[in-house]
Protein backbone atom coordinates (compact mmCIF):
# COMPACT_ATOMS: atom_id res chain seq x y z
CA UNK A 1 0.00 0.00 0.00
CA UNK A 2 1.53 3.28 -0.81
CA UNK A 3 0.87 6.45 1.00
CA UNK A 4 -1.10 9.53 -0.33
CA UNK A 5 0.46 13.40 1.22
CA UNK A 6 -2.26 13.72 3.18
CA UNK A 7 -3.59 13.16 6.55
CA UNK A 8 -6.83 11.47 5.83
CA UNK A 9 -4.75 8.79 3.85
CA UNK A 10 -2.12 8.60 6.10
CA UNK A 11 -4.65 8.24 8.90
CA UNK A 12 -6.22 5.38 7.10
CA UNK A 13 -2.58 3.55 6.32
CA UNK A 14 -2.18 3.81 10.18
CA UNK A 15 -5.79 2.31 11.03
CA UNK A 16 -5.02 -0.37 8.85
CA UNK A 17 -3.16 -1.97 11.33
CA UNK A 18 -0.85 -3.46 8.31
CA UNK A 19 2.11 -4.85 10.23
CA UNK A 20 5.79 -4.03 9.41
CA UNK A 21 7.29 -6.20 7.01
CA UNK A 22 9.66 -6.20 4.59
CA UNK A 23 9.55 -6.03 0.83
CA UNK A 24 10.35 -8.72 -1.49
CA UNK A 25 12.83 -6.20 -3.05
CA UNK A 26 16.24 -5.69 -2.43
CA UNK A 27 16.26 -2.55 0.09
CA UNK A 28 20.56 -3.43 -0.33
CA UNK A 29 20.75 -2.46 -4.21
CA UNK A 30 22.35 0.66 -4.44
CA UNK A 31 21.03 1.53 -8.00
CA UNK A 32 17.35 1.11 -6.45
CA UNK A 33 16.75 2.86 -3.20
CA UNK A 34 13.78 2.76 -0.84
CA UNK A 35 10.61 3.82 -1.97
CA UNK A 36 8.10 6.09 -0.03
CA UNK A 37 6.10 3.40 1.04
CA UNK A 38 9.50 1.30 1.96
CA UNK A 39 10.62 4.03 4.30
CA UNK A 40 7.22 3.89 6.22
CA UNK A 41 7.59 -0.18 5.87
CA UNK A 42 11.26 0.27 8.04
CA UNK A 43 10.45 3.09 10.37
CA UNK A 44 7.56 0.89 11.71
CA UNK A 45 9.87 -2.36 12.02
CA UNK A 46 12.72 -0.23 13.59
CA UNK A 47 10.04 1.25 16.13
CA UNK A 48 8.59 -2.12 17.01
CA UNK A 49 12.48 -3.37 17.88
CA UNK A 50 13.52 -0.44 19.85
CA UNK A 51 10.31 -0.22 21.84
CA UNK A 52 11.56 -2.37 24.41
CA UNK A 53 15.28 -0.30 24.88
CA UNK A 54 13.25 2.70 24.78
CA UNK A 55 10.72 1.48 27.73
CA UNK A 56 13.53 0.58 29.54
CA UNK A 57 15.44 4.05 29.50
CA UNK A 58 12.20 5.67 30.31
CA UNK A 59 11.23 3.37 33.21
CA UNK A 60 15.03 3.88 34.41
CA UNK A 61 14.59 7.58 34.89
CA UNK A 62 11.54 7.43 36.57
CA UNK A 63 12.49 5.41 38.87
CA UNK A 64 16.33 6.61 39.55
CA UNK A 65 15.03 9.93 39.96
CA UNK A 66 15.39 9.95 43.59
CA UNK A 67 18.19 11.47 46.21
CA UNK A 68 18.09 8.48 48.28
CA UNK A 69 16.06 5.21 48.34
CA UNK A 70 12.42 4.88 48.89
CA UNK A 71 9.42 2.78 48.32
CA UNK A 72 8.98 4.65 44.54
CA UNK A 73 12.40 4.54 43.21
CA UNK A 74 16.24 4.44 44.57
CA UNK A 75 19.18 5.47 43.05
CA UNK A 76 21.14 3.26 40.74
CA UNK A 77 22.65 0.80 42.07
CA UNK A 78 20.23 0.76 45.00
CA UNK A 79 17.45 -1.27 45.73
CA UNK A 80 13.91 0.50 46.33
CA UNK A 81 12.08 -1.62 48.50
CA UNK A 82 8.29 -1.16 48.11
CA UNK A 83 7.20 -2.53 51.50
CA UNK A 84 3.34 -2.10 51.29
CA UNK A 85 1.26 -3.00 48.28
CA UNK A 86 0.66 -0.96 45.42
CA UNK A 87 -2.85 0.61 45.03
CA UNK A 88 -4.44 2.61 42.26
CA UNK A 89 -2.29 5.59 42.62
CA UNK A 90 1.16 3.45 41.30
CA UNK A 91 1.36 4.52 37.68
CA UNK A 92 5.46 3.52 37.59
CA UNK A 93 4.66 0.07 35.86
CA UNK A 94 1.70 -1.00 34.47
CA UNK A 95 0.05 -4.05 35.56
CA UNK A 96 1.61 -3.90 39.33
CA UNK A 97 1.01 -7.41 41.41
CA UNK A 98 -0.05 -7.44 45.06
CA UNK A 99 0.86 -10.34 46.15
CA UNK A 100 4.61 -9.95 46.48
CA UNK A 101 6.87 -6.74 47.79
CA UNK A 102 8.72 -5.44 45.19
CA UNK A 103 12.78 -5.09 45.57
CA UNK A 104 13.85 -3.14 42.62
CA UNK A 105 17.37 -1.56 41.27
CA UNK A 106 18.22 -0.38 37.92
CA UNK A 107 21.85 -1.22 37.59
CA UNK A 108 24.44 -0.17 35.67
CA UNK A 109 27.63 -2.27 34.89
CA UNK A 110 29.55 0.07 32.98
CA UNK A 111 32.29 0.89 35.22
CA UNK A 112 32.23 -2.59 37.39
CA UNK A 113 30.19 -5.78 38.51
CA UNK A 114 27.59 -5.34 41.47
CA UNK A 115 27.60 -7.88 44.33
CA UNK A 116 24.23 -9.30 44.98
CA UNK A 117 23.75 -10.63 48.56
CA UNK A 118 20.54 -12.60 49.13
CA UNK A 119 19.70 -13.88 53.02
CA UNK A 120 18.29 -16.81 54.05
CA UNK A 121 14.64 -16.75 53.05
CA UNK A 122 13.38 -19.84 55.53
CA UNK A 123 11.81 -21.44 52.55
CA UNK A 124 9.78 -18.77 51.47
CA UNK A 125 9.23 -18.05 47.82
CA UNK A 126 11.35 -15.48 46.70
CA UNK A 127 12.22 -14.78 42.87
CA UNK A 128 14.74 -11.80 42.05
CA UNK A 129 14.62 -12.03 37.94
CA UNK A 130 17.67 -10.12 36.46
CA UNK A 131 16.24 -8.42 32.98
CA UNK A 132 18.89 -6.92 30.38
CA UNK A 133 18.11 -3.51 28.58
CA UNK A 134 15.77 -5.13 26.15
CA UNK A 135 13.64 -7.24 28.66
CA UNK A 136 15.16 -10.66 28.49
CA UNK A 137 15.53 -12.61 31.73
CA UNK A 138 18.87 -13.55 31.64
CA UNK A 139 19.16 -14.84 35.23
CA UNK A 140 16.21 -15.63 37.58
CA UNK A 141 17.78 -16.53 41.29
CA UNK A 142 14.77 -17.51 43.76
CA UNK A 143 13.72 -20.51 45.59
CA UNK A 144 12.65 -22.44 42.08
CA UNK A 145 15.72 -22.24 40.54
CA UNK A 146 18.48 -21.55 43.62
CA UNK A 147 16.65 -22.65 46.48
CA UNK A 148 16.40 -20.21 50.03
CA UNK A 149 19.80 -20.49 51.58
CA UNK A 150 21.91 -17.62 51.64
CA UNK A 151 23.63 -17.14 47.98
CA UNK A 152 26.63 -14.45 46.69
CA UNK A 153 25.79 -13.05 43.07
CA UNK A 154 28.26 -11.11 40.70
CA UNK A 155 26.34 -9.16 38.16
CA UNK A 156 28.82 -8.35 35.46
CA UNK A 157 28.55 -6.28 32.37
CA UNK A 158 29.53 -7.01 28.55
CA UNK A 159 33.31 -7.30 28.45
CA UNK A 160 34.29 -8.15 31.70
CA UNK A 161 36.80 -10.54 32.28
CA UNK A 162 38.15 -10.29 35.54
CA UNK A 163 38.70 -13.20 37.88
CA UNK A 164 35.18 -14.16 39.72
CA UNK A 165 35.69 -14.20 43.81
CA UNK A 166 35.18 -17.86 45.43
CA UNK A 167 31.81 -18.32 46.71
CA UNK A 168 30.27 -15.96 43.99
CA UNK A 169 28.01 -16.88 41.08
CA UNK A 170 28.49 -14.88 38.59
CA UNK A 171 25.35 -13.18 36.22
CA UNK A 172 26.49 -12.31 33.16
CA UNK A 173 24.16 -9.20 31.20
CA UNK A 174 24.90 -8.38 27.32
CA UNK A 175 23.98 -4.69 28.32
CA UNK A 176 25.39 -1.91 30.58
CA UNK A 177 21.89 -1.16 31.34
CA UNK A 178 20.25 -4.17 33.75
CA UNK A 179 17.03 -4.09 35.62
CA UNK A 180 16.74 -6.52 39.32
CA UNK A 181 12.37 -6.62 39.27
CA UNK A 182 12.53 -8.92 42.87
CA UNK A 183 9.56 -10.26 44.09
CA UNK A 184 9.15 -11.92 48.07
CA UNK A 185 6.02 -13.79 48.57
CA UNK A 186 3.62 -12.02 51.67
CA UNK A 187 0.79 -13.83 53.08
CA UNK A 188 -0.69 -11.34 54.98
CA UNK A 189 -0.85 -7.67 56.29
CA UNK A 190 1.42 -8.48 59.28
CA UNK A 191 3.85 -11.11 58.09
CA UNK A 192 4.72 -8.18 55.43
CA UNK A 193 5.28 -6.23 58.00
CA UNK A 194 7.80 -8.52 59.64
CA UNK A 195 9.37 -11.47 58.28
CA UNK A 196 9.22 -10.35 54.59
CA UNK A 197 10.59 -6.34 55.56
CA UNK A 198 13.44 -8.27 57.72
CA UNK A 199 14.27 -10.41 54.08
CA UNK A 200 13.67 -7.37 51.71
CA UNK A 201 16.29 -5.31 53.92
CA UNK A 202 18.87 -8.34 53.67
CA UNK A 203 18.61 -8.16 49.56
CA UNK A 204 21.89 -6.30 49.06
CA UNK A 205 24.04 -4.57 46.44
CA UNK A 206 27.63 -3.74 46.56
CA UNK A 207 30.12 -2.32 43.98
CA UNK A 208 32.94 -5.14 43.82
CA UNK A 209 35.33 -2.95 44.40
CA UNK A 210 33.64 -2.13 48.20
CA UNK A 211 32.23 -5.47 49.00
CA UNK A 212 33.66 -6.47 52.40
CA UNK A 213 34.43 -3.02 53.18
CA UNK A 214 32.62 -0.17 54.76
CA UNK A 215 30.77 0.86 52.09
CA UNK A 216 28.25 4.26 52.10
CA UNK A 217 25.94 4.18 49.41
CA UNK A 218 25.98 7.77 47.32
CA UNK A 219 23.03 10.00 47.31
CA UNK A 220 21.54 10.38 44.25
CA UNK A 221 20.66 13.46 42.24
CA UNK A 222 17.34 14.90 41.69
CA UNK A 223 16.54 16.39 38.24
CA UNK A 224 13.84 18.35 38.27
CA UNK A 225 13.49 18.22 34.26
CA UNK A 226 12.45 14.11 33.80
CA UNK A 227 8.97 13.92 34.20
CA UNK A 228 8.20 11.33 36.53
CA UNK A 229 4.88 11.03 34.15
CA UNK A 230 3.93 7.10 33.43
CA UNK A 231 6.60 5.38 31.15
CA UNK A 232 3.94 4.04 28.85
CA UNK A 233 2.30 7.76 28.47
CA UNK A 234 5.74 9.25 28.25
CA UNK A 235 6.95 7.03 25.49
CA UNK A 236 3.45 7.44 23.34
CA UNK A 237 3.87 11.61 23.75
CA UNK A 238 7.40 10.89 22.20
CA UNK A 239 8.31 12.89 19.00
CA UNK A 240 9.38 9.83 16.21
CA UNK A 241 12.63 11.87 15.51
CA UNK A 242 13.69 11.80 19.12
CA UNK A 243 12.34 8.46 19.75
CA UNK A 244 14.85 7.05 17.20
CA UNK A 245 17.95 8.95 18.83
CA UNK A 246 17.41 7.92 21.89
CA UNK A 247 17.33 4.23 20.08
CA UNK A 248 20.73 4.95 18.39
CA UNK A 249 22.35 6.59 21.84
CA UNK A 250 21.31 3.73 23.64
CA UNK A 251 21.95 0.73 21.34
CA UNK A 252 26.12 1.57 21.93
CA UNK A 253 25.87 0.71 25.35
CA UNK A 254 23.45 -1.83 25.42
CA UNK A 255 24.20 -3.66 21.92
CA UNK A 256 21.91 -5.52 20.09
CA UNK A 257 22.06 -9.49 19.39
CA UNK A 258 23.72 -11.38 16.44
CA UNK A 259 20.09 -12.61 15.84
CA UNK A 260 19.38 -8.43 15.57
CA UNK A 261 21.63 -8.06 12.46
CA UNK A 262 19.24 -8.82 9.61
CA UNK A 263 17.20 -5.95 11.04
CA UNK A 264 19.64 -3.23 11.58
CA UNK A 265 21.04 -3.95 8.17
CA UNK A 266 17.61 -2.68 7.28
CA UNK A 267 17.04 0.31 9.75
CA UNK A 268 20.16 1.16 9.25
CA UNK A 269 19.01 2.78 6.02
CA UNK A 270 16.62 4.83 7.76
CA UNK A 271 19.70 6.29 9.83
CA UNK A 272 18.70 4.20 12.71
CA UNK A 273 21.47 1.59 13.96
CA UNK A 274 23.42 2.27 17.13
CA UNK A 275 25.62 5.75 17.19
CA UNK A 276 23.75 6.84 13.79
CA UNK A 277 21.66 9.99 13.48
CA UNK A 278 18.08 9.87 12.88
CA UNK A 279 17.25 12.94 9.99
CA UNK A 280 13.47 13.44 9.60
CA UNK A 281 14.71 16.26 7.23
CA UNK A 282 16.21 13.85 4.61
CA UNK A 283 12.53 12.37 3.81
CA UNK A 284 10.09 13.95 1.99
CA UNK A 285 7.24 15.90 3.31
CA UNK A 286 4.50 12.91 2.93
CA UNK A 287 7.28 10.58 4.26
CA UNK A 288 7.68 13.15 7.32
CA UNK A 289 4.01 13.33 8.25
CA UNK A 290 3.66 9.22 7.95
CA UNK A 291 6.78 9.07 10.78
CA UNK A 292 5.24 11.62 12.93
CA UNK A 293 2.67 9.21 13.03
CA UNK A 294 4.23 6.24 14.20
CA UNK A 295 3.96 6.48 17.74
CA UNK A 296 0.42 6.36 16.94
CA UNK A 297 0.22 3.28 14.60
CA UNK A 298 2.27 0.94 17.31
CA UNK A 299 0.22 1.84 20.10
CA UNK A 300 -2.52 0.77 17.89
CA UNK A 301 -1.20 -2.07 16.29
CA UNK A 302 0.15 -3.42 19.90
CA UNK A 303 -3.50 -3.79 21.31
CA UNK A 304 -4.40 -4.93 17.95
CA UNK A 305 -1.87 -7.88 18.30
CA UNK A 306 -3.26 -8.34 21.75
CA UNK A 307 -6.63 -8.45 20.50
CA UNK A 308 -6.15 -10.62 17.85
CA UNK A 309 -4.52 -13.62 19.70
CA UNK A 310 -6.02 -16.67 20.63
CA UNK A 311 -8.53 -16.69 23.66
CA UNK A 312 -9.59 -20.00 25.36
CA UNK A 313 -12.61 -19.64 27.63
CA UNK A 314 -11.59 -15.58 27.52
CA UNK A 315 -8.15 -16.26 28.64
CA UNK A 316 -5.33 -15.20 26.35
CA UNK A 317 -2.29 -17.25 27.60
CA UNK A 318 1.35 -15.22 26.38
CA UNK A 319 3.68 -18.10 26.62
CA UNK A 320 7.82 -17.48 25.87
CA UNK A 321 7.67 -14.53 27.90
CA UNK A 322 11.44 -13.41 29.30
CA UNK A 323 13.07 -14.83 26.52
CA UNK A 324 12.07 -13.12 23.03
CA UNK A 325 15.29 -13.88 20.50
CA UNK A 326 13.73 -12.58 17.25
CA UNK A 327 9.94 -12.20 18.36
CA UNK A 328 10.34 -8.13 18.26
CA UNK A 329 6.38 -8.30 18.41
CA UNK A 330 5.85 -10.42 21.26
CA UNK A 331 8.42 -8.20 22.84
CA UNK A 332 7.18 -4.92 22.27
CA UNK A 333 3.68 -6.16 23.32
CA UNK A 334 4.81 -7.21 26.75
CA UNK A 335 6.94 -4.52 27.27
CA UNK A 336 3.83 -1.76 26.69
CA UNK A 337 1.36 -3.52 28.62
CA UNK A 338 3.47 -5.65 31.73
CA UNK A 339 7.54 -4.41 31.46
CA UNK A 340 9.18 -6.87 33.80
CA UNK A 341 7.49 -10.03 32.52
CA UNK A 342 8.95 -13.18 34.35
CA UNK A 343 10.13 -16.61 32.46
CA UNK A 344 7.16 -19.03 31.80
CA UNK A 345 8.60 -21.21 34.74
CA UNK A 346 8.67 -18.76 37.37
CA UNK A 347 4.91 -17.28 36.26
CA UNK A 348 2.50 -17.26 33.85
CA UNK A 349 0.04 -14.82 33.42
CA UNK A 350 -3.41 -15.70 32.24
CA UNK A 351 -5.36 -12.63 31.09
CA UNK A 352 -9.11 -11.46 30.30
CA UNK A 353 -10.87 -9.10 29.00
CA UNK A 354 -14.52 -10.53 28.03
CA UNK A 355 -16.39 -13.23 29.63
CA UNK A 356 -17.55 -16.36 29.23
CA UNK A 357 -20.15 -15.35 25.94
CA UNK A 358 -16.83 -13.49 24.82
CA UNK A 359 -18.51 -10.12 25.99
CA UNK A 360 -16.45 -7.31 27.32
CA UNK A 361 -16.30 -6.89 30.98
CA UNK A 362 -18.69 -3.99 32.03
CA UNK A 363 -18.85 -3.61 36.17
CA UNK A 364 -21.65 -1.48 35.03
CA UNK A 365 -23.98 -3.41 33.45
CA UNK A 366 -23.36 -7.46 34.94
CA UNK A 367 -21.86 -9.18 38.45
CA UNK A 368 -19.70 -11.79 37.15
CA UNK A 369 -18.70 -14.74 38.87
CA UNK A 370 -15.22 -16.89 38.65
CA UNK A 371 -15.78 -20.46 39.52
CA UNK A 372 -13.23 -22.93 40.42
CA UNK A 373 -14.49 -26.79 40.93
CA UNK A 374 -12.88 -29.02 43.86
CA UNK A 375 -9.42 -29.57 43.39
CA UNK A 376 -9.44 -27.70 39.82
CA UNK A 377 -7.78 -24.26 41.35
CA UNK A 378 -4.78 -22.72 39.67
CA UNK A 379 -2.06 -25.38 39.98
CA UNK A 380 0.65 -23.30 41.54
CA UNK A 381 3.72 -24.96 43.76
CA UNK A 382 3.90 -21.62 45.06
CA UNK A 383 0.30 -19.51 45.04
CA UNK A 384 -2.28 -17.63 42.61
CA UNK A 385 -3.83 -14.46 42.53
CA UNK A 386 -6.55 -12.62 40.62
CA UNK A 387 -6.25 -8.89 39.90
CA UNK A 388 -8.42 -6.10 38.90
CA UNK A 389 -7.25 -3.61 36.48
CA UNK A 390 -9.00 -0.78 34.59
CA UNK A 391 -8.58 -0.36 30.81
CA UNK A 392 -4.68 1.39 31.21
CA UNK A 393 -3.96 -1.66 33.12
CA UNK A 394 -3.18 0.34 36.81
CA UNK A 395 -5.32 -0.97 39.88
CA UNK A 396 -8.85 -0.13 40.57
CA UNK A 397 -9.76 2.32 43.40
CA UNK A 398 -12.60 0.67 45.77
CA UNK A 399 -14.16 0.80 49.35
CA UNK A 400 -12.34 -2.24 50.70
CA UNK A 401 -8.90 -1.27 48.89
CA UNK A 402 -9.19 -4.75 48.09
CA UNK A 403 -6.94 -5.06 44.44
CA UNK A 404 -6.28 -9.07 43.90
CA UNK A 405 -7.71 -11.73 45.70
CA UNK A 406 -6.15 -15.61 45.88
CA UNK A 407 -5.54 -18.59 47.66
CA UNK A 408 -3.52 -17.05 50.83
CA UNK A 409 -7.17 -14.89 51.37
CA UNK A 410 -9.19 -16.60 53.45
CA UNK A 411 -11.59 -17.69 50.97
CA UNK A 412 -15.11 -19.61 51.40
CA UNK A 413 -15.57 -23.28 49.93
CA UNK A 414 -19.02 -24.14 48.89
CA UNK A 415 -20.32 -27.31 50.23
CA UNK A 416 -18.82 -29.30 47.54
CA UNK A 417 -15.50 -27.90 47.90
CA UNK A 418 -15.60 -25.71 44.77
CA UNK A 419 -14.86 -21.81 44.93
CA UNK A 420 -16.39 -18.81 43.50
CA UNK A 421 -14.98 -15.72 43.26
CA UNK A 422 -17.60 -12.72 42.81
CA UNK A 423 -16.72 -9.78 40.57
CA UNK A 424 -18.70 -6.89 40.81
CA UNK A 425 -18.88 -3.11 41.99
CA UNK A 426 -21.20 -3.41 44.66
CA UNK A 427 -20.23 -5.85 48.32
CA UNK A 428 -22.03 -9.14 47.49
CA UNK A 429 -22.93 -8.99 51.31
CA UNK A 430 -21.05 -10.18 54.25
CA UNK A 431 -21.55 -14.07 53.50
CA UNK A 432 -19.44 -13.73 50.57
CA UNK A 433 -17.19 -10.72 51.10
CA UNK A 434 -14.55 -12.98 51.62
CA UNK A 435 -14.60 -13.83 48.08
CA UNK A 436 -15.34 -10.72 46.45
CA UNK A 437 -12.76 -8.82 44.03
CA UNK A 438 -14.60 -5.52 43.69
CA UNK A 439 -14.68 -4.12 40.12
CA UNK A 440 -15.11 -0.23 38.62
CA UNK A 441 -18.37 1.05 37.54
CA UNK A 442 -17.27 0.55 33.88
CA UNK A 443 -14.72 -1.98 31.40
CA UNK A 444 -11.72 -3.94 33.41
CA UNK A 445 -9.66 -6.52 32.51
CA UNK A 446 -8.19 -9.25 34.88
CA UNK A 447 -5.19 -10.95 35.11
CA UNK A 448 -4.43 -14.32 36.79
CA UNK A 449 -1.29 -15.03 38.44
CA UNK A 450 -0.12 -18.26 38.83
CA UNK A 451 3.71 -18.30 40.52
CA UNK A 452 6.21 -21.67 40.19
CA UNK A 453 3.17 -23.13 37.96
CA UNK A 454 3.23 -26.58 37.59
CA UNK A 455 3.70 -29.16 35.05
CA UNK A 456 -0.54 -29.08 33.73
CA UNK A 457 -0.17 -24.73 33.93
CA UNK A 458 3.30 -25.04 31.54
CA UNK A 459 2.21 -27.54 28.89
CA UNK A 460 -1.45 -26.15 28.31
CA UNK A 461 -3.73 -29.12 29.84
CA UNK A 462 -5.05 -26.74 32.78
CA UNK A 463 -6.78 -23.55 31.34
CA UNK A 464 -8.75 -21.10 33.37
CA UNK A 465 -12.55 -21.26 33.50
CA UNK A 466 -14.40 -18.57 31.67
CA UNK A 467 -15.56 -15.73 33.88
CA UNK A 468 -19.34 -16.17 33.94
CA UNK A 469 -22.58 -13.04 34.19
CA UNK A 470 -24.08 -13.56 37.68
CA UNK A 471 -26.51 -10.95 36.73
Amino acid sequence: MHLLPSFISVFVFIASFNPPQTTSRNFFSAAIPPTDAEFIQLAREAYIYGYPLVMMEISRRVMTNYESPSSLGAPVNQIARKEEFPDDKFNAVVKPNCDTYYALAWLDLTDEPLVLEVPNTQGRYFLLPILDSWTNVIASPGKRTTGTLPQLFLITGPGWNNKVPQQMTRITSPSNMAWMAGRTQVNNKKDGATVVKEIQQDYRLTPLSSYGKPYIFPSGKLDPGISMKAPVQQVDEMPVNVYFNLLNQLMIGNPPFPADTAILRRTALLGVSPGLTFDLSKFSLAVQDSFKMVPVWCKKYLLHLAAQKERINGWLINRGLGEYGICYELRAMIARRGLGANLDADAIYPSSAEDADQEKYDGSKHKYTLHFDEGKSPPANAFWSLTMYNMENYLVANTINRFAIGDRNDLKKNGDGSIDIFIQKDNPGKEKESNWLPAPDGPFNLTLRIYWPKEEVLNGSWIPPGVLKSE
